[in-house]
């Protein structure tokens, strides 16, 4: 009786437009009865509604996966290669612009390019001078597309590679033209969790400095959780409070950026190492507790980041469009080609058509809205 009274007060909170406390969040994601698990889901539709609306958004977009050739060695990733392995590649200039050029074709508002750490990326001995190339060989093509390129593992990994501080990558990107930054690498920011996951990667602290630098120099973020495989509901909510806390401190302190949404992605184990896999203990996510977490996580972020998306690469179409019931706001993006997750094993597919997507949505008696990476309505 004593949590579901306590659980009827956070929620009554919530709904008041009170921010919940880590413990509160704990304890919503411990619920394991229908009742509470359906009155978590409720209040999470009813927040969506008030700060996103019931519009339905999607992207047109387009995944340009670069290069799989990898110094990391990540405990879940499937996609990675030595040099010279089986299935190794590395995209050249040709071959990027022929997809770029497909997208383009096809409608994308959006190219999102992220790569392995590949230590041979260099032009003259810099690597930042290659992915340079990489934003230009775009941009000079299509300077009308929206480039939200390289994670803050990647530009952390520049940054080393040639000497530089995080501003001065962040800054030259900018320059040459991405528009924005994904907020992949971050898995679960807590580093218990990152030395079993990514114990090569970047740590906590080093992941939001180079997000909140990004916010000071006016590149938009977006912002992940990679869920349902080691992490206890206690580091999911400290993953979510240091999300919270780094648009609280864009949006108080006046930075020209800020995170613009907020993506759940469920563990894919299937071609995930055997170590992990095997820690886990199944290859699918679990629709039910990725439903559950997402509705938390509107809960417990919708005051300061509205907008909310669930993968129908890891959950399948059938799961992203539950998920818009669970407190989520969009859809996500065609992709056109997506490989990372697909790699470990996703059942979801590697590309949508819009008019897939838009039946999906359709489906709830919800209306739909093309939109840009940042939320911008797309006129069609």
């Amino acid at each position: 009786m004593l949590t579901k009274i306590a659980v009827e007060k956070i929620l009554e909170r919530a709904l008041m437009g009170y921010d919940l406390s880590p413990e509160e969040g704990v304890v919503l994601l411990q619920q394991t009865e229908p009742e509470a698990i359906a009155a978590i889901r409720a209040t999470s539709d009813t927040l969506r509604h008030t700060q996103a609306g019931d519009t339905v958004t999607y992207i047109i977009n387009r995944n340009i996966n670069f290069t799989n050739i990898c110094e990391q060695h990540c405990s879940f990733c499937a996609f990675r290669r030595d040099d010279g392995d089986a299935g190794a590649y590395w995209l050249d200039s040709a071959q990027i612009l022929e997809k770029a050029t497909d997208a383009v074709r096809r409608g994308a508002t959006e190219i999102c390019m992220q790569g392995g750490l590949n230590p041979q990326a260099q032009i003259n001995g810099k690597s930042l001078l290659y992915y340079l190339k990489v934003v230009e060989t775009i941009k000079q093509e299509f300077p009308q597309i929206h480039l939200h390129a390289f994670s803050p593992q990647e530009v952390e990994f520049i940054a080393r590679l040639d000497g530089l501080e995080y501003a001065d990558v962040i800054i030259a990107l900018r320059d040459a033209g991405v528009g924005s930054m994904p907020g992949t690498a971050a898995e679960v920011l807590e580093d218990e969790v990152r030395r079993i996951l990514c114990p090569e990667k970047i740590d906590t602290a080093t992941w939001l400095e180079i997000v909140s630098t990004a916010h000071k120099l006016g590149l938009h973020t977006t912002s992940t959780m990679l869920s349902g495989h080691i992490e206890t509901h206690e580091q999911q909510i400290k993953h979510l409070e240091k999300l919270r806390s780094l648009q609280k401190t864009a949006i108080n302190q006046g930075y020209p950026a800020k995170i613009t949404e907020f993506i759940l992605l469920p563990f894919v184990g299937q071609e995930a190492p055997k170590s992990l896999r095997r820690r886990v203990g199944r290859d699918q996510p679990i629709l039910s507790d990725a439903l559950l977490l997402g509705a938390v996580a509107r809960i417990y972020l919708g005051n300061w980041i509205p907008n909310h998306q669930q993968s129908w690469v890891k959950l399948g179409l059938a799961g992203a469009t539950e998920a818009l019931v669970w407190g989520c706001n969009d859809i996500g993006g065609t992709l056109m080609e997506e490989h990372i997750t697909t790699m470990a094993g996703a059942l979801g597919g590697t590309c949508m058509e819009v008019e897939t997507l838009q039946a999906a949505i359709a489906s709830l008696g919800r209306p739909y809205q093309q939109r840009n990476t940042l939320y911008q309505k797309v006129r069609s």
